[in-house]
């Protein structure tokens, strides 16, 4: 019993540990984000290949999932002789909640990951050691345009998402069950705040992209620099992504919506 107990606290005592040198490590990429203005290529490159790769499966998530909504809004508002609120319905659920999370999630899967195996690559393969050999800051010079590149991807592919889910949601409503299209628009646009509803949408997406791309540099710099360790740290880097984007989302949402 009492090996057992000291296994726990020892897993718990490892836990912050590592929690502690993630938050040191956010620092020192913090410290040399004012930098890279200087170096705006570094941004542009890393945007293309977390962000502008990304587009196909954000496009075609976000369009089936307004499609599946236009779908299940209907059946559920028909029977309440509602069906000219399907825009709202749409419209709102995206930007406030769906949007931002489930671009999030598929961020994760798809870019987290990949900044994880990328730079875990680079540690096994001795390439950040010898950076550090020639004087150039690893964090700097890799890191940190990574890190900034998440950051800024993730607010535009959450509001593509949406953007595209609503569309989607257009395709089922008006063009197949055959809604009104001015109702559909009209009540969206009526119903639809900038500050309640899109600028909490833009700000949950920018928090998701600040932690689930700190998580993936993080796990890719402190990964056990072997296959095994390559493995490990990115199946770590999008479960940690995802259960931090559910986490963060009910906190910020009953913050924004004073629900607690």
């Amino acid at each position: 019993m009492i090996n057992e107990l000291q296994k726990i606290g020892q897993q718990v005592l490892n836990s912050l540990e590592r929690l502690g040198r993630a938050q040191l490590f956010l620092s020192q990429i913090l410290a040399r984000l004012p930098s890279l203005l200087w170096r705006p290529k570094l941004i542009v490159a890393q945007v293309y290949s977390v962000g502008v790769l990304s587009l196909t499966i954000i496009s075609v998530s976000g369009l089936f999932v307004g499609m599946v909504l236009g779908l299940q809004g209907y059946n559920t508002l028909v029977n309440f002789g509602a069906t000219d609120m399907l825009g709202v319905v749409v419209a709102l659920s995206l930007v406030r909640e769906l949007g931002p999370v489930l671009t999030s999630l598929l961020f994760a899967g798809r870019a987290g990951s990949a900044l994880t195996a990328e730079i875990g690559l680079m540690k096994t393969t001795e390439q950040l050691a010898g950076m550090e050999m020639m004087a150039v800051d690893p964090i700097q010079r890799v890191i940190a345009p990574r890190f900034l590149a998440g950051v800024l991807a993730m607010p535009l592919l959450a509001a593509l998402f949406s953007a595209i889910g609503i569309l989607g949601g257009h395709l089922v409503v008006v063009e197949l069950l055959e809604i009104d299209a001015g109702a559909f628009w009209s009540q969206m646009q009526d119903k639809t705040e900038f500050v309640e509803d899109i600028l909490n949408g833009v700000i949950k997406s920018l928090v998701f992209g600040i932690v689930v791309t700190w998580i993936a540099v993080f796990e890719g710099y402190d990964c056990v620099p072997t296959s095994e360790g390559i493995s490990r740290a990115t199946t770590r880097t999008v479960v940690y992504s995802s259960l931090a984007t559910l986490a963060l989302d009910f906190i910020l949402t009953a913050l924004m919506f004073s629900t607690v």
